[in-house]
């Protein structure tokens, strides 16, 4: 975890940007962001699509800047806008470009391999960046690090398990720290057995029990993959070994990770299960400010329980595992080839279990070399996409 002196807390207007405020993450950042709209100026939001939320969005907080990727939208982007002053602008360099205009605080929030390029521009910009970008470590963890500390920019996850842990890291007594332990809800299929996996439907993959998310982020979480991505996230935020880091099912979804230290001692950090809380302790660091969650209150929950993951029946943490100790450009390939498997999944081309046979297959497939630059990344993504979607 690259971390930088705490800064002094503002008194000014916090300058903020949301890359992807249409997604789940974007759209509570605007909430929080609307609901203090005194404490922040917002410089830009980006969007995949969604030019009706985006045009609204960008009207309800004064915003100096829209960027809607999908070029083509741009026309529909700058009607919409026509008269408010907001400068419309479309494409993946404006996206970029919206990730450098100076700000205090960057979100990034964009689903998947396509947020790399902006989060890596706003942190190359030194830029304090909120990251619910998982992907992004998981394809260039080696080189985002590097250019953080390089830029020193300072990265504050967003990720609940992630942000858990960040709360409750003593990174000036790293060395006492045996291990971390990332939670799992276990997804909605956590008691299913193979075959009835093998008959799961989109509809029922995307309707995760405890939390509120995209369709992508849920079907990994019905995969346990997105589980996997998060340990090979947390190696590279955190100053562990690759066998410091577990997993643990718990169900409920109360505790969000933990740490253990060496003199027996576990801290962990609770709440609800709601992606308000990490939002607002990003938003807000080094102070804590207030967010609309619903409050804890464990004698109504009555039982908090655990139990260890099944790799035979969920072989995305074991891919992600192996992945993570084969290190090069292992985890990028699993990740496209995941991302490649899972959109096949919700178009109804591939069944639920063919989405670890899609990335498995793909990792046999495919040398790992060593990526020493952003292009080296690119290039192994497309080639994994371009295996993956082969197979499907």
């Amino acid at each position: 975890m690259t971390l930088q002196q705490v800064p002094k807390p503002q008194t000014a207007p916090k300058r903020v940007t949301v890359l992807g405020s249409t997604g789940s993450i974007g759209c509570n950042t605007v909430e929080l962001i609307a609901d203090s709209a005194e404490s922040y100026e917002v410089v830009a939001l980006t969007a995949r699509q969604n030019v009706s939320l985006l045009a609204q969005q960008a009207r309800q907080l004064d915003a100096e800047l829209a960027v809607i990727a999908d070029p083509t939208r741009y026309g529909e982007l700058k009607t919409a806008l026509e008269g408010t002053g907001i400068e419309a602008a479309a494409g993946e360099e404006a996206l970029v470009d919206a990730a450098t205009r100076p700000a205090d605080w960057v979100m990034a929030a964009i689903v998947g391999a396509a947020g790399l390029a902006p989060t890596l521009a706003a942190i190359r910009r030194g830029s304090v960046v909120g990251l619910a970008n998982k992907e992004c470590l998981v394809c260039a963890g080696d080189l985002m690090v590097a250019e953080i500390r390089k830029s020193g920019a300072t990265l504050l996850p967003v990720d609940s398990e992630h942000n858990a842990i960040f709360q409750v890291f003593d990174m000036a007594q790293r060395t006492a720290v045996e291990k971390i332990t990332l939670t799992a809800s276990g997804g909605p299929f956590r008691k299913f057995d193979r075959q009835a996996m093998s008959k799961v439907t989109p509809k029922q993959a995307v309707a995760h029990p405890n939390w509120e998310m995209g369709a992508k982020i849920s079907v990994d979480s019905a995969t346990m993959m997105n589980k996997g991505l998060e340990l090979i996230e947390a190696y590279h935020l955190f100053p562990v070994e690759k066998d410091q880091i577990e997993i643990l099912v718990h169900p409920q979804s109360v505790i969000h990770s933990m740490v253990s230290y060496v003199d027996g001692s576990v801290l962990a950090q609770l709440g609800m299960p709601d992606m308000r809380t990490p939002i607002a302790y990003a938003l807000g660091w080094p102070e804590r400010i207030p967010a609309p969650s619903p409050r804890l209150d464990l004698g109504a929950i009555g039982q908090l329980t655990f139990e260890a993951p099944d790799s035979e029946r969920f072989p995305a943490l074991k891919l992600a595992r192996q992945s993570l100790q084969s290190g090069g450009a292992a985890p990028t390939i699993l990740n496209a080839a995941n991302e490649v498997a899972v959109a096949g999944f919700l178009a109804g081309k591939i069944g639920f279990l063919d989405i670890a046979r899609v990335v498995e297959e793909t990792l046999e497939r495919l040398a790992a070399p060593e990526l020493h630059a952003l292009e080296d990344v690119f290039e192994m993504d497309a080639a994994a996409r371009r295996h993956a979607s082969g197979l499907i």
